[in-house]
């Protein structure tokens, strides 16, 4: 049964409700973005100045003369590893979950479910004590450590949907041409779950690179992240000048994230859409 047409009204009422939505969500990012180049006189002037001249002023010292540079080095470094780590092991489990058939590994699922509901900053009561006990306090591998064990369980969910949608004849096949399970897996498996990796290696960056609250529980100083760092330049005590400078780097970290959702764009959808088929 064809599902029926909409008619003229109802196609241009769904198009401005979306063309409203699209606007409605990029207006913050805008004015953000016309803000940052703005000098703070310009920027927090009433009414607004909306032809004011624009300068590059507020990147340039967050940048050169606050050091932004060595946060974004901490957070590339964190997230890189954060992202490897995570779809290795989840890959792992993933796979052999969808390939189990026994109770266990339902429970196993929502375990890591009960574990990744929970409140991030309940894990830091468990977490600090150790890291203070093993001198590990502020460096990359602590923060590491963590993000990866609260993003290990949402990784895993969403790599066996994937892993589910593969037929296991496919396995079969690939044992049967001479393969052991090392092989099939690495050389026919993963070949074909390559957009789903990627779409959970962006969620798994995401939660890496937009992390504040362990970020700037667990980083001092200049090993914090990007994120963290932004929160020294907010505050009722801190003055318009550098409040300005804070924006530029939030639009900084905000044009990251874009360019690389429009890098990757191609391998998003393909993955999301091999998650929702049955194939």
């Amino acid at each position: 049964m064809r599902p029926a047409k909409l008619n003229l009204a109802s196609r241009v009422s769904i198009n401005l409700g979306l063309w409203f939505w699209f606007f409605a969500a990029l207006l913050p990012f805008f004015w953000m973005f016309l803000i940052s180049l703005r000098k703070p006189v310009d920027a927090f002037s009433t009414p607004p100045k909306l032809l004011a001249p624009m300068t590059l002023e507020n990147f340039r010292h967050i940048w050169v003369e606050d050091g932004f540079w060595q946060y974004a080095i901490n957070t590339t470094i964190v997230t890189t590893s954060t992202v490897v780590v995570s779809l290795t092991i989840a890959c792992l489990a993933a796979y052999a979950l969808s390939r189990y058939r026994g109770s266990l590994g339902f429970w196993l699922l929502m375990a890591a479910m009960v574990f990744r509901a929970m409140p991030h900053i309940v894990l830091l009561t468990a977490y600090r004590p150790a890291f203070f006990e093993l001198g590990i306090w502020s460096r990359y591998e602590t923060l590491i450590i963590v993000l990866v064990a609260i993003n290990q369980p949402f990784t895993i969910w969403m790599l066996r949907a994937f892993f589910m949608n593969i037929p296991q004849e496919l396995d079969e096949a690939a044992l049967v041409d001479g393969c052991n399970r090392w092989q099939a897996f690495f050389r026919v498996i993963v070949p074909v779950m390559w957009p789903g990796i990627v779409t959970a290696g962006l969620f798994s960056f995401l939660l890496a690179y937009n992390d504040f609250i362990i970020s700037s529980q667990l980083m001092n100083g200049d090993m914090a992240t990007m994120t963290a760092s932004l929160g020294s330049y907010m505050g009722q005590n801190q003055s318009l000048a550098r409040l300005m400078h804070g924006i530029a780097g939030a639009v900084s970290i905000t044009i990251s994230i874009i360019v690389l959702v429009f890098v990757f764009q191609k391998q998003i959808v393909s993955g999301m859409t091999a998650g929702a088929v049955k194939g």
